[in-house]
């Protein structure tokens, strides 16, 4: 199941609503039965009810969430929501661990990443490293498994909760289901963003949904969900018409139409589901982190990747690249092993690990020459340069087979057709407007439009000014929610990139 399924718009999320209001109002009378105990039993002289008046209210929503958020995941795979419970028994005893052993925290911090590492490695990557035995005459059985959706998404949340409990960051979670709850929560499970526990540990049980966040949440997600349809969905169009179904016989427009295709869509489809993500997640009072901003607008390949799939830059950072020693010592190392990282953490494919040692060697020749030059160089020049760094870089990207990674190579840079053909013409012709609106939205044009919006209203129309862009963002969303119904009704093409990572 996906966010930009009809199904999870009008079945799934309505059954979810639902149950959820209903466990707010079972909620709320179990809290306030708990208030009225607590003001008996202290009017009387006594305190023994205290524990259970300070025990949160929302146990019944994050039941109902628990509960949904497992059928999200089971609906599709439905063998692997073991796999995720064995992930979350895991660590919820090795947090417990950590946190009360003095001795041996260390032992059992390590115990419990090499046993999510070991689940990660065993479903993502034995395939891959079989082949590599097989190739350099190893004869090993090579085992079919498939990969889990969401798995390293969900394995990087579960390391993340164990560090930052050995470091003391954050408090140990005594209550299995709300760990499960953190590393289930279907608005980020399968593709992100990488939530810390920190960030939403207090939210578990202490959050507040007013009707300003209801409303910024909705919108926020069907934004996303225009992102998705009526961007993404229309540029995989294209560029599956040149990278995928006539790679052997591209011109070299054509090489550079479909990767500027596959650009935007990567883009669109990813920030869409983040988007739909966060705004979900504000409808029950979480904040999850921000996972983009703007990085087609960046100066530099390293501000391209502060401000793409901010989660997991971050996670990184913090994880693996300061631990070995950062800026420090050894800092070209560290570069190159943090991107080698990043390349298998995409996929177990050789082209992933180019991409990653190919923007991790990028990144190592900035910090010795661009990033001190920068303020030289006029902004316009260092945008061009980091725009052809990232696009070649999709190049490497999308092939997971190196015959085909070679022919577009081969077309992009000059050793096939420059004939402009009618395939290409068409591409741009019939969908001008895609290609326009698709670029407008790189920038932060809904900000500009936005903030724009909300001065001509407070000018116009004075205090009436917030409901008239309430009104504003209300036919919007309608319009976003009718266009999407349109577009998804009879959609082939709707699957999500990243759910596969």
């Amino acid at each position: 199941m996906v966010f930009s399924d009809l199904f999870f718009l009008f079945v799934f999320i309505p059954a979810f609503a639902i149950c959820y209001l209903l466990a707010g109002v079972i909620d709320k009378r179990v809290l306030y039965r708990r208030d009225k105990l607590l003001y008996i039993d202290e009017d009387n002289g006594e305190e023994g009810a205290r524990d259970a008046a300070d025990k949160p209210g929302f146990a019944s929503r994050n039941f109902a969430l628990v509960i949904f958020s497992l059928l999200f995941y089971a609906w599709g795979e439905p063998v692997y929501i073991f796999l995720m419970l064995v992930c979350v028994v895991i660590n919820y005893f090795a947090g417990l661990a950590v946190a009360r052993s003095t001795r041996h925290r260390k032992l059992a911090l390590i115990i419990g990443l090499a046993l999510d590492l070991g689940l990660l490695g065993t479903f993502k990557y034995l395939g891959f490293f079989g082949d590599i035995l097989n190739s350099v005459g190893l004869a090993v059985n090579v085992p079919n498994v498939a990969l889990p959706i969401g798995i390293s998404f969900y394995i990087f949340q579960s390391i993340s909760y164990l560090v930052d409990v050995y470091r003391r960051e954050t408090p140990v979670q005594k209550r299995f289901m709300d760990l499960l709850l953190y590393i289930a929560m279907f608005p980020q499970l399968i593709a992100g963003p990488i939530v810390r526990y920190g960030t939403v540990a207090k939210e578990l049980h202490q959050r507040h949904v007013s009707a300003a966040d209801l409303a910024d949440g909705i919108y926020r997600f069907l934004i996303g969900l225009g992102k998705k349809v009526i961007i993404a969905n229309m540029l995989s169009e294209i560029a599956t018409l040149f990278l995928a179904d006539g790679v052997e016989n591209l011109s070299i427009w054509g090489a550079w139409i479909g990767i500027l295709a596959f650009t935007l869509q990567i883009y669109f489809d990813f920030s869409g589901y983040s988007d739909m993500a966060i705004g979900m997640g504000r409808c029950m009072g979480f904040h999850f982190p921000e996972n983009f901003n703007h990085p087609y607008c960046c100066t530099t390949i390293t501000d391209f990747w502060r401000r793409w799939h901010m989660s997991l830059g971050s996670f990184f950072r913090d994880y693996a690249y300061i631990p070995l020693g950062g800026n420090r010592r050894h800092q070209a190392l560290n570069i190159f092993t943090v991107w080698f990282l990043t390349g298998m953490w995409h996929g177990a494919s050789w082209n992933f690990i180019i991409w990653g040692l190919y923007f991790g060697t990028i990144l190592a020749l900035e910090k010795v020459s661009i990033i001190k030059w920068q303020k030289h160089i006029p902004n316009v020049l260092l945008r061009l340069y980091a725009l052809f760094i990232v696009v070649v870089g999709w190049g490497i990207f999308y092939f997971d087979n190196f015959d085909k990674m070679k022919l577009w190579f081969s077309s992009a840079f000059g050793q096939k057709s420059l004939e402009f053909g009618f395939q290409e013409l068409t591409s741009l012709t019939d969908n001008f407007w895609l290609w326009v609106v698709a670029i407008l939205f790189c920038i932060p044009l809904r900000s500009y439009i936005e903030r724009g919006s909300e001065y001509v209203a407070g000018k116009v129309a004075g205090s009436n000014g917030r409901h008239i862009m309430a009104v504003g963002r209300a036919f919007v969303s309608i319009l976003l929610l009718a266009l999407c119904v349109a577009l998804l009704v009879g959609a082939t093409n709707n699957a999500f990139i990243y759910t596969r990572f």
